[in-house]
This record gives structure tokens, sequence and C-alpha cells, in this order.
């Protein structure tokens, strides 16, 4: 009988469906190790959209400031209405909040968030002049950023518009003070970064006029030569 253990073994009956030793197959594409790096990818391209708009914006601390004392004038207002017996301290606060926010739309978030500022000038002989500034890649202006900042302009006299409203109909006629002293400072800035926006859009179209002016002359005057 022999010994099975003894036997030599033939390689020729192994093929090729198993593998030799020392010998490494190589990983086919369709491997975990892919598939884990493409889900991997697939997630860091959704947290973006999952962490929402404050996440995208280049600018989240402008942002956090431009809504910041708006929200808290209007929330001033209509609560501390009911919670102190006192106008002129929620008049002085509202003022105080209102005068923040336009200070800081003005100087602050507009240039960071859309590249506008404007400013008033006052001349020698007493006369005012606009002076606008935007900065030359105004294109390249986030769009988180731009809509947050639009919206909010134009909404926030509105809002304020409406609570006007409410106070007349009420009869409430001293808080009508806030809502004059909010439409007139919201209001100048909508005022001023609409015309400087105007301004920028000129300045932007003439450069490009400027620009293919140029680039006419130059191909002109090659051809001529």
């Amino acid at each position: 009988m022999s010994n099975p253990f003894e036997d030599p073994i033939d390689s020729s009956s192994l093929g090729s469906t198993g593998p030799t030793f020392g010998q490494t197959q190589p990983l086919s594409p369709s491997r975990a190790p892919t598939n884990y790096s493409q889900g991997h990818l697939d997630l860091e391209a959704q947290l973006p959209q999952q962490q929402g708009f404050l996440a995208s914006s280049p600018h989240p601390t402008a942002v956090i400031f431009h809504l910041l004392f708006k929200c808290l004038a209007i929330t001033t207002y209509l609560l501390c209405g009911f919670i102190f017996d006192n106008f002129i301290l929620v008049f002085v606060v509202c003022v105080l909040l209102l005068s923040f926010d336009f200070w800081t739309v003005k100087n602050v978030t507009g240039r960071l968030l859309v590249g506008l500022r404007w400013w008033n000038e006052v001349k020698d002989d007493g006369t005012t002049s606009w002076i606008f500034e935007s900065k030359p890649d105004n294109r390249l202006v986030h769009p988180t950023d731009s809509l947050v900042f639009w919206v909010t302009l134009y909404a926030t006299p509105l809002v304020w518009g409406l609570l006007g409203l409410a106070a007349f109909i009420g009869f409430k006629f001293q808080w009508l003070l806030i809502v004059v002293v909010a439409i007139v400072l919201s209001g100048a800035n909508v005022v001023g970064f609409w015309k400087c926006q105007k301004d920028a859009k000129q300045k932007i179209q003439s450069f490009i006029f400027q620009r293919m002016m140029n680039s006419a002359t130059n191909q002109g005057t090659g051809v001529s030569i």
C-alpha cells in the first residue's frame, strides 16, 4: 500500500485554476477598495449640500452679521413692546441696532459679499456727490453671497413698511417713529447699492467696449501693414 504523502505531485494536474505560491494576484477594478473610494468621494460631494447655505458661502461671518442686526431690530420692535412698558428704551435700542446694521451693510458686508461700496463726499462748496467703489472681478461674486445680500437688502424696508402699516391701523402712532428711522436707514442702503451696482455694470460695459475697440484697431493696423 502506497503512502499518499510520498507520491509526487504533478504540477500539470493543477492546471490554471489555483494560484501558485509566491505570486500576487492583481485586484480587479471592481473590487471593494475602488468602490470604497468612490463612495467616499460621493460623500464629500454631498457634504456642502447637507451643511446648508452658510457652509457654501466663502464669507459666512459676513453673512451672519448681514442678517444679525436686522433680525435683532425687528425682534426688539415686536417683543420688547410687550415685555417693557417703556417706549423710550425700546426706541433707543432699536435705533442703535438699526444704526449698526446701516454701517455694517454699507461698509463691510456690501464690500465682502458683492464687492460694492458707496459713500457721500461733501465738496468745498457744500454740495454732496455719490462715490461708488467696486472690485474689478465683480462678475465672480459667489451666488450664495449675492442672493443673501440682495434679498435681505430689498426685503428689509418692505418688512418695516408692513410693521408701520400695522402700527397705523392699531393707532400706535409713537411706534411709527421707529418705523420711519428703519425705512430711512435701510432705504438709503437700497438706493446707494442700487446706484453702485448700476455704476459697476457701466464700468464693465465700457471696459469690454474699450477692449473690443483696441482689438479691432490692432487687427486693422496689422492688415494695413
